[in-house]
C-alpha cells in the first residue's frame, strides 16, 4: 500500500548513498546499476508487501460531532440547538429545565420529591421494591414540550421515569396518570418497558451499544456520542476526516462499507436511502441489532417494521397509538411520487422548512415543482380548495391532512399519510376524521354530507381498504376475498398489502397458500416477509421449493422469516445444498433474538420455538424469563402451567399458578386455572 510514497523515500535515502559512495571513488556507471537493481527490488517487495501483508478492511471509528464543525460550520450551529442534539443530554443545570426545588408531586398515594444539593439533581420516589429512595438524576431526555429524566436503579441500568417536566405549562405530570402501578410491575418505571438501554437509547444515541448480560440481567451500554448527533445519520466520520484532510493520505481500499467521501451513509444514494435513514428511529418496529445499526443499512436488513395492528392503527390506517411516522408515511401519495423527508424538513435543524402552509405551497401551487412533474397546476392555498376562511384553522392545510393526535400528555404528533378526510368512513365504520376533530359539536354525518356537497363527482368517497381491514380485525375469515385482493392489488402501499396478508395467518385454508404465493417475489420487502407464513398449509416440499430462494433474500427481514418457516419442516426432505443456505439465514435470527433477550417479548418467541421443536424444558425456561422481567405477564404463566399439567406434574402447575396469583392477585383467569388443576 501507498508504493509511491515508500519508493520516493527510498529514492531520497538512495541519493544520500550517491552522494558518499561517488566521494569514495567508486565509478558512477556501478553506482547507477546498484541504484537500478535496488529500485527493480524495491518495487517488487512493495507490490509483495501490498497483496500479502495489506491488512483486512475496517469500518471507520465514531469522532464525535465537535470534529465536524471546522468545515461544515453553517450545520453544525443548526444542528446543536436542534432537538435532535438535545435528545439525551446531561444532567447540568444548564440542561435540566424541571423545579428540582424541593419541589414534589403525587400520584396514587405515592410522593415525589424533587431536589438538588452540590450540583447534583435529586428525585425520590418508589423504587423498584416500592420503598421510596432518593436517586441522583443520570440523564436528560429531550427539551420540549416536555422532559424527561433517567435514573440509574442498577450499575449501568438507566430507567426512563415517569414524573415528567411540562415545558410550557411549568408543571410535573404522570405520563400515564390513569394507571395504577407500583414497584415489581412490568410497566412501572422500575420495569423492562421504562428500561432506557433497551427501549430508548438507541435513537437518542450515536453509536450506541447496549451490552446487555442476560446471564445477571445487566446492562455496561456505551455510545460514542449522547444525542443524535452528526453521525448518527452520515456515518462513524474517521475515513471521512483522513479524506477531508490535505495533509493526510486517504485510500478508499482501506475502509469498508463507504462513500466517495469516506462516509457509510451516502445520501447521494437517492430519496429512497434518505427516508429509510431517518426511519431507522421515526418508525415503530423491532430492531435487530444489539445498538444503532450502522447509518446507510437498509432499514429492512436492522428493522421489521409494524403493520397496521389494531391498536397501533386505525382501520384506514390512520396513527392511533405512537408509531412515529415512517409507516403512515408509506401510505401517503407523496410517497409513492418520491417525496422525501428532506423535501419538507431541514435536515440538521430538524425543523420545517417554512412555515404555515408555505411548505406544501412550494409544490402545491400554480408554479408547482419541477421534481414532481405528475403534480397538479392549482392554487391550493384558496377557499376554492380548502373551503375555509383564509387564514384560519380550517385554511392550514395540516388541518385537513396531517390530523394531530397527542402523546405522553401533551406532546402533538402528527399523521404524515397526508389522506383526504373521509368522514363517510367514520358514519360506517368508526373511524376518527380531519371534520370532526375541529368541529366535534358536528356528527360525522353532517361533515360527510359536506364533503358530498364539495365533491359531488365522489372523488372524496372512493373505495377504501379500511371497508376490508374493518371487518377482518373482527373476523378474518369471513373477509378472505377481499383480503386477498388487497394483498395482491399492487396500487395499495406495500404496508397495506402485508397487514392483509397478517390478518390471512390466522385461517386455516390450503388454498390461501396457492393463491398468495405470488408474492413471495413481490417487490416489497414487508409483503415477502408476511407472505413467507401463509406457506405453512402446502405440502413440506412445496414449501421448501417456494422458500429457499428467500433464504438468500436481498431482505434481512425477508431471509429470518423464511428461517423460522423451517422450523416447521422436516430436516429430512431438505436438499443438502439448502443446508448451508439454511444456516446462514437461521443463524442471522438467531442473532436478532440474542440482541434482545432483555425484551420479555423475546423470550415468547423462543418458547414458541421451545413448543414447536417439543423441547418442553427449553419452553419452560423461556416462559420463566418472560415473567421473571414482567411478572403481569400471565399469558406466560399460564403457558407454564398447561405445559406441566401436560407432562403430569401436577404439584409443578399448583406451584407455578400459586407464584401467578401472589403476582397478580386480581386476575380471575389464574383463580380459575387453579381450580381446574384440584378438579
Amino acid at each position: 500500500m501507498h508504493a509511491n510514497i515508500r519508493l520516493f523515500s527510498i529514492m531520497k535515502h538512495l541519493v544520500v548513498i550517491r552522494h558518499h559512495l561517488t566521494t569514495d571513488g567508486l565509478c558512477f556507471i556501478r553506482l547507477l546499476r546498484i541504484f537500478l537493481v535496488i529500485i527493480w527490488l524495491c518495487l517488487l517487495w512493495s507490490a509483495f508487501s501490498d497483496t500479502a501483508q495489506a491488512g483486512p478492511q475496517r469500518l471507520p471509528d465514531y469522532v464525535g460531532s465537535a470534529q465536524c464543525q471546522e468545515c461544515h460550520q453553517d450545520a453544525y450551529e443548526s444542528w446543536k440547538v436542534s432537538h435532535h442534539a438535545l435528545a439525551w443530554t446531561t444532567p447540568d443545570a444548564a440542561n435540566i429545565l424541571g423545579d428540582f426545588n424541593q419541589s414534589s408531586f403525587e400520584h396514587l398515594g405515592v410522593m415525589t420529591r424533587f431536589s438538588k444539593g452540590k450540583g447534583i439533581h435529586y428525585i425520590e420516589t418508589d423504587g423498584p421494591d416500592g420503598a421510596l429512595t432518593k436517586y441522583p438524576v443520570a440523564g436528560v431526555a429531550g427539551i420540549e414540550p416536555l422532559q424527561q429524566y433517567l435514573l440509574e436503579t442498577e450499575p449501568g441500568k438507566l430507567q426512563s421515569f415517569d414524573v415528567v417536566w411540562d415545558v410550557e405549562k411549568q408543571r410535573w405530570y404522570h405520563l400515564y396518570p390513569e394507571q395504577e402501578l407500583y414497584g415489581g410491575n412490568g410497566l412501572h418505571w422500575t420495569g423492562p418497558y421504562k428500561n432506557w438501554n433497551a427501549r430508548c437509547a438507541e435513537c437518542h444515541a450515536t453509536g450506541f451499544e447496549k451490552n446487555y448480560a442476560p446471564a445477571n440481567r445487566s446492562y455496561a451500554s456505551t455510545q460514542s456520542e449522547i444525542g443524535v448527533g452528526c453521525e448518527a445519520c452520515h456515518g462513524p466520520g474517521e475515513a471521512h476526516n483522513i479524506w477531508a484532510d490535505p495533509d493526510l493520505i486517504y485510500d478508499a481500499d482501506d475502509w469498508q462499507g463507504v462513500s466517495q467521501v469516506g462516509l457509510t451513509m451516502d445520501f447521494n444514494r437517492g430519496v429512497e436511502a434518505t427516508i429509510q435513514q431517518c426511519a431507522s428511529c421515526h418508525a415503530r418496529r423491532e430492531p435487530y441489532t444489539d445498538g444503532n445499526p450502522l447509518p446507510g443499512t437498509p432499514f429492512h436488513d436492522a428493522y421489521r417494521l409494524s403493520t397496521l395492528r389494531e391498536g397501533l392503527y386505525h382501520p384506514d390506517g390512520q396513527i392511533l397509538d405512537e408509531v412515529y411516522v415512517y409507516g403512515s408515511f408509506l401510505q401517503s401519495k407523496m410517497y409513492a411520487k418520491g417525496v422525501g423527508c428532506i423535501d419538507c424538513h431541514n435536515a440538521h435543524a430538524a425543523d420545517l422548512k417554512a412555515d404555515g402552509n408555505t411548505v406544501c405551497t412550494q409544490c402545491h401551487s400554480p408554479a408547482g415543482n419541477s421534481n414532481f412533474p405528475s403534480l397538479k397546476l392549482a392554487n391550493y392555498d384558496d377557499p376554492s380548495h380548502h373551503f375555509h376562511e383564509t387564514g384560519s384553522a380550517g385554511a392550514q392545510c395540516k388541518s385537513c391532512h396531517m390530523i394531530e393526535r397527542t402523546y405522553m400528555g401533551i406532546d402533538g404528533r402528527r399523521d404524515h399519510s397526508f389522506r383526504v378526510p373521509r368522514p363517510d368512513l367514520s358514519v360506517r365504520l368508526r373511524t376518527p376524521n380531519a371534520c370532526s376533530d375541529c368541529h366535534s359539536d358536528k356528527t360525522a354525518t353532517w361533515a360527510a354530507e359536506q364533503v358530498a356537497e364539495w365533491y359531488p363527482d365522489g372523488s372524496h368517497t372512493t373505495p377504501h381498504f379500511a371497508e376490508t381491514l374493518a371487518p377482518a380485525r373482527v373476523n378474518a375469515a369471513a373477509e378472505v376475498e377481499g383480503l386477498i385482493g388487497m394483498a395482491t392489488y399492487g396500487g395499495l402501499p406495500g404496508i397495506v398489502r402485508a397487514s392483509a396478508l397478517e390478518l390471512l395467518i390466522q385461517i386455516d385454508d390450503p388454498s390461501i397458500a396457492e393463491r398468495t404465493a405470488l408474492l413471495l417475489d413481490d417487490s416489497d420487502a414487508m409483503v415477502r416477509s408476511a407472505a413467507v407464513r401463509l406457506q405453512r398449509g402446502v405440502r413440506d416440499s412445496v414449501a421448501v421449493q417456494r422458500l429457499a430462494p428467500l433464504l438468500e433474500d436481498s431482505s434481512r427481514t425477508v431471509r429470518m422469516a423464511a428461517a423460522r418457516e423451517f422450523l416447521t419442516i422436516s430436516a429430512v426432505r431438505l436438499p443438502p445444498s439448502l443446508n448451508s443456505t439454511l444456516q446462514m439465514a437461521r443463524s442471522e435470527w438467531q442473532q436478532s433474538l440474542a440482541a434482545k433477550t432483555d425484551f420479555p417479548e423475546t423470550h415468547i418467541i423462543i418458547a414458541g420455538v421451545g413448543l414447536a421443536t417439543r423441547q418442553f424444558d427449553a419452553a419452560l425456561a423461556a416462559f420463566q424469563e418472560v415473567v421473571t422481567q414482567d411478572p403481569q405477564y400471565v399469558a406466560a404463566w399460564t403457558m407454564m402451567v398447561r405445559i406441566h399439567a401436560a407432562l403430569g406434574d401436577r404439584n409443578a402447575a399448583l406451584g407455578v399458578v400459586d407464584s401467578a396469583i401472589k403476582a397478580n392477585p386480581s386476575d380471575v383467569s389464574l383463580s380459575l386455572l387453579r381450580a381446574d388443576l384440584l378438579q
